[in-house]
């Protein structure tokens, strides 16, 4: 590969890196507001993103123990039920009150 070539795409794979925090944080920032939990669906919706920008980042979130499952479910847009999903630092806040 070229170092030219080797140039553009580190470019690109930071670029792809910035948007996945990005969208990260969108996930974080709505389900801060409802410390109740939302959906993926209801999430979206919230944030004004579509599904298939938001959802792939709930399991990074999930697999870095930042946000988790309530064990609550919900109809999403397919009728099918959702997992409700809680970012983890309420659970923290509700253990020091």
């Amino acid at each position: 590969m070229s170092r030219r070539h080797q140039s553009t795409s580190s470019s690109a794979f930071a670029s792809i890196q910035s948007a996945m925090a990005n969208l990260e944080r969108v996930v974080l920032k709505v389900l801060d507001e409802n410390p109740d939990g939302l959906t993926v669906d209801e999430t979206c919706a919230r944030a004004e993103y579509p599904r298939y920008s938001l959802q792939p980042r709930f399991t990074a979130l999930k697999d870095r123990r930042v946000i988790r499952d309530t064990g609550l479910r919900r109809p999403n847009v397919s009728g099918r039920n959702a997992i409700v999903w809680r970012a983890c630092h309420h659970d923290r806040r509700e253990a020091q009150a």
